[in-house]
């Protein structure tokens, strides 16, 4: 049997809460003591009651940040832009200045071999100790400069005027030799650069046709002046054709050298040598006393271009020389070469027009510049 402890009336109780106790101020006490009461008894019980299990820890859902997309964005759109850009640098477009050397085979020549006339003073001559000297011969050594050859890598071969085209020079024992290169007072013309064997640089130099004669010969102005004579000029050269019209009646002899026509005008068998001014003047300038300079007052320009033969990755670097030389105000090599082998025979040659003294404008070459490159300059 339970024992039963004290109820309201001295009797036991079975619950286990205990009861509430009236407050003395009345049977039943106030309604605030009851409250305040009941809230006391709350509190007493849920101290006893055992501690609620903790929740389990769940990780927040992840957040969208979208400060982090437009960054990744970002780099994605970088990314495509520098691929973008390193196909066009590498893979599109005109060849850079690496490629030009490796299709020309400039690499692979230990020397440089360029056809040069060789008995014309002023432009191109080789003295009777072997030294070279001249315009042409200046211009040779700056594009070999550019190449990469030193003045001891280049060799130059004499060369006549049918050979130029033919890109063939001759040695100092007669044998022909295959050139790289040809600066020999070679005039650009369509007829010329119709050939296959025939590729022309940009202009390097602007000179006139005129006539050279014994100091005695009446003064010539125009050919017309020449009818009836024997005026010998170069073979294949610009100044013949214009000889050779019919209503000017001059029997025109052709040699293969300026040296030979010279000779022919010394020794009577001509009156008169005609070719480009720039080749006259260096013979009127060292025999100013033998010799009379005339200027025929003709518009057709004569303009020097180096032949490449069918080397085209070549004619772009020679181009690129030339470009070089024109726009860049450091470089004065082509108005140094000016100055030593043309400008200085101005006086002999008194108001004859030698060669326009400077140098023509080159069109800028197409080729590729790569963003670490100073090509141009």
């Amino acid at each position: 049997m339970t024992e039963m402890g004290p109820g309201r009336n001295g009797t036991s109780s079975r619950f286990a809460w205990p009861l509430r106790r009236r407050t003395p101020a009345g049977p039943e006490g106030t309604a605030e003591d009851i409250a305040v009461q009941d809230v006391a008894e709350r509190e007493a019980a849920d101290r006893r009651l055992p501690p609620p299990a903790p929740e389990p820890l769940v990780d927040p859902p992840p957040r969208f940040h979208l400060a982090m997309f437009r960054l990744a964005a970002l780099g994605l759109a970088l990314v495509l832009a520098l691929g973008l850009a390193l196909v066009r640098v590498f893979g599109s477009g005109p060849p850079s200045v690496a490629d030009l050397r490796a299709q020309s085979g400039v690499d692979t020549w230990t020397v440089l071999p360029i056809g040069v006339k060789d008995d014309q003073p002023g432009t191109a001559i080789r003295d009777e100790n072997g030294v070279w000297s001249g315009f042409d011969i200046e211009i040779a050594y700056m594009i070999a400069e550019d190449l990469g050859f030193r003045r001891d890598d280049v060799r130059f071969y004499g060369m006549e005027s049918e050979d130029r085209a033919r890109m063939q020079g001759v040695d100092l024992k007669g044998n022909r030799v295959p050139v790289k290169l040809v600066v020999a007072s070679f005039s650009i013309t369509a007829e010329r650069e119709a050939r296959q064997d025939v590729t022309f640089s940009e202009p390097y130099l602007f000179t006139e046709q005129s006539v050279l004669t014994l100091k005695d010969h009446r003064p010539v102005a125009t050919l017309r002046d020449l009818k009836g004579e024997s005026v010998c000029s170069l073979s294949t050269a610009t100044s013949a054709s214009a000889l050779e019209r019919p209503e000017l009646d001059i029997d025109v002899v052709s040699r293969n050298r300026m040296r030979e026509c010279i000779a022919d005008l010394r020794g009577g068998k001509v009156t008169a040598v005609s070719t480009d001014a720039a080749i006259l003047a260096g013979f009127k300038a060292r025999s100013p006393d033998e010799f009379a300079h005339w200027d025929l007052g003709v518009d057709a320009t004569e303009a020097y271009g180096v032949n490449v033969g069918n080397n085209e990755a070549l004619k772009k670097l020679v181009d690129l020389t030339l470009y070089r030389s024109y726009y860049d105000p450091a470089d004065g090599r082509w108005e140094e070469a000016y100055q030593r082998n043309l400008q200085s025979e101005t006086k002999a040659n008194g108001k004859v027009p030698i060669a326009i003294a400077t140098q023509p404008r080159p069109a800028r070459p197409a080729i590729r510049e790569l963003p670490w490159e100073d090509v141009f300059r």
